[in-house]
């Protein structure tokens, strides 16, 4: 593997960057605007059919994020084997990385349910109106705590590779060689 790493550090990035400002501009831009519908039943419509339209490229964000994660936990080995701080921020992001998708997954699963439910609408997107159903009451009380989770893990992983990258100055990573070789003598 090269040692600049561009290919998979850009899959990584653009990747968590898609993940992070789709799902940020959903909650906002997308399930604020359709709950500014007048017809009650056309916010959860309309809301869906943003989401399923997103949902395929943010899988995409999801995966090209993976790859490019992968690419560079294998580039960066002797770094990760030498550098405590970059090993520890690593498994740091992995265990976020997989709640995120987690969260993801789980966000398109009330966002389904949501959907079947839409001719009931809503008060707002996640906000049950007066006759929702118990079925979708759930999930829009739900999603409405998942819409913000999912920026604020997504947002996370975007400040621990931003530190991943100041570990990587020079100074950092020479001072990981040399703890790292007084710590194996």
């Amino acid at each position: 593997m090269s040692p600049r790493n561009t290919i998979v550090r850009a899959m990584h990035d653009l990747g968590l960057a898609a993940w992070f400002g789709g799902s940020l501009m959903g909650a906002v831009g997308l399930n604020g605007g359709t709950a500014k519908a007048v017809d009650p039943s056309e916010r959860l419509r309309l809301s869906s059919a943003g989401w399923a339209k997103w949902a395929p490229v943010q899988l995409a964000a999801i995966v090209v994020h993976g790859i490019g994660g992968a690419g560079l936990i294998l580039g960066n080995q002797a770094r990760l084997a030498t550098q405590p701080g970059a090993r520890t921020n690593t498994w740091i992001k992995l265990a976020i990385t997989a709640a995120a998708g987690g969260v993801s997954l789980y966000s398109g699963l009330l966002g389904a349910k949501m959907a079947r439910h839409s001719t009931e609408g809503g008060e707002g997107v996640t906000e049950p109106g007066a006759g929702a159903s118990e079925e979708l009451a759930s999930a829009q009380l739900q999603q409405r705590v998942l819409q913000w989770v999912l920026p604020a893990l997504t947002g996370v992983l975007i400040v621990l590779g931003a530190q991943q990258g100041e570990q990587q100055r020079s100074a950092d990573f020479l001072d990981g060689l040399m703890h790292g070789s007084k710590k194996k003598r």
